[in-house]
């Protein structure tokens, strides 16, 4: 699929800009990209990368996701039931998916890709994309997050009366998007059309070695010591501290401009306190567990460098075709030929560059948005639509060849698909929902 997705822009961004006079700017976007994947966005990633590999591994030595695992077993193992229930990456994926919950980009994608790395290590086809990794990337691109923090505050910036009134229809599209993402990849899982492949073989007179399937991922610290009790009073001392500085941010005043929505200043807290939080607390448990924290922490921390560099190839491709179509001016020919269509559905127009690039950049979009706040106004239907798809969707390709490029995916089988679809989902819903509340 990506295959055809990527030939299609590399050549209609050629077609379009000779069509349009824009091959120049086609040609200088594309050395304007290669730049802007290595040096602003895999480099960059090294250090956030680094960091939070060496607290996973600190968690997974403590047997923290362990413990974490174990508590959504029910839930996971109907999402992933080709993943053993004990398997680290089921504790991965629940960290990764409570830090999109809660709005922590740099905090997910790092464990988001750790959690690709431990799924491949199920992984009996390497280079072709797993079920599980499938309905896992349907959720990432789903965005599930509880509050729009980025939306809000570029509605607040511009001086909206109530910047958090696109919380509860936020919420809801992407609790639809989610639900219908993980729904398609189930059924497309299914369809002889994307079936697996039966796995390598190795061929006859070879030595036979332990597969990646069968090979255990990082296991809990052979010399892991039970907690004792005063090790328990530690962390229960610890964990008071955060729960009084939690309350205080809740009620705390709040600043001239802030949303003053109980939900909204509950969440914002803990998004405030819970990165501080898991920076401390994997150490310390790990510590009173007897695991050596730092030379734990710099081992795992390597594989920050391995994993950002490896990510480089599928990140030039995509963003520099994903530039190029758009500097040739692709997104505005689309635009132009659907508007007519879009009109007899009293589908908002103005809408339609944005919801066509969302799934592309995310800055560009971001721009989009704020261009259509400060023309329409910051409580108008349209930027509150556009607050609410902005705040229910992802960059899908993006996550894609980042998510996928870290461990060498190049048949994404169905990933696309269920991506998209969870995107198109979403953007029906916030019209709908908008109209409804706001219209």
């Amino acid at each position: 699929m990506l295959n055809y997705l990527w030939l299609a822009l590399m050549v209609g961004a050629v077609v379009i800009g000779g069509w349009t006079g824009h091959l120049s700017e086609v040609a200088d976007k594309s050395f304007e990209m290669t730049e802007y994947a290595v040096v602003k966005t895999a480099f960059p990633l090294i250090g956030v990368m680094a960091l939070w590999l060496g607290l996973m591994r600190l968690a997974e030595r403590s047997g923290l996701v362990s413990l974490l695992a174990r508590a959504l077993r029910p839930i996971m193992r109907r999402l992933f039931p080709e993943v053993p229930p004990e398997h680290p990456a089921m504790g991965s994926m629940v960290m990764n998916i409570a830090a999109n919950m809660l709005g922590l980009g740099n905090a997910a994608t790092p464990l988001g890709l750790r959690a690709m790395k431990d799924l491949e290590s199920l992984n009996r086809n390497p280079g072709t994309a797993t079920n599980a990794m499938c309905t896992f990337l349907a959720i990432n691109t789903s965005s599930v997050q509880i509050v729009p923090v980025t939306a809000m505050a570029i509605l607040a910036a511009n001086h909206s009366q109530n910047p958090s009134a696109i919380v509860g229809t936020s919420l809801i599209a992407t609790a639809c998007a989610c639900t219908c993402g993980v729904i398609t990849a189930q059924l497309l899982a299914r369809s002889p059309f994307f079936k697996m492949p039966p796995p390598e073989i190795a061929a006859p007179g070879t030595a036979v070695t332990a597969t990646t399937a069968d090979k255990p991922a990082v296991k809990e610290s052979a010399t892991l010591k039970p907690l004792r009790w005063w090790g328990g009073l530690i962390m229960a001392a610890f964990l008071l501290f955060f729960v009084w500085l939690f309350i205080q941010a809740v009620i705390a005043p709040p600043a001239a401009g802030a949303a003053t929505s109980p939900l909204v200043r509950v969440v914002d807290a803990i998004s405030k306190l819970l990165v501080p939080f898991l920076l401390a607390v994997f150490p310390l448990y790990a510590a009173l567990r007897g695991v050596k924290i730092y030379e734990e922490f710099v081992e795992a921390a390597k594989e920050g460098f391995d994993v950002a560099i490896r990510i480089i190839p599928y990140l030039l491709a995509m963003l520099c075709a994903v530039g190029m179509f758009r500097a040739a001016g692709g997104i505005d020919m689309i635009t132009s030929v659907l508007a007519p269509v879009l009109k007899l559905i009293h589908f908002p127009t103005e809408l339609l560059p944005m919801v066509l690039l969302r799934p592309m950049s995310g800055s560009g979009t971001l721009g989009m948005f704020t261009e259509l706040t400060k023309q329409f106004g910051p409580d108008s239907l349209i930027a509150r639509m556009a607050g609410t798809i902005y705040g229910s969707t992802e960059t899908t390709f993006y996550v894609l060849a980042v998510y996928f490029g870290s461990v060498a995916i190049r048949r994404t089988r169905y990933a696309v698909i269920a991506g998209l679809t969870a995107d198109a989902v979403s953007v029906i819903v916030s019209i709908v929902l908008c109209r409804a509340v706001f219209g």
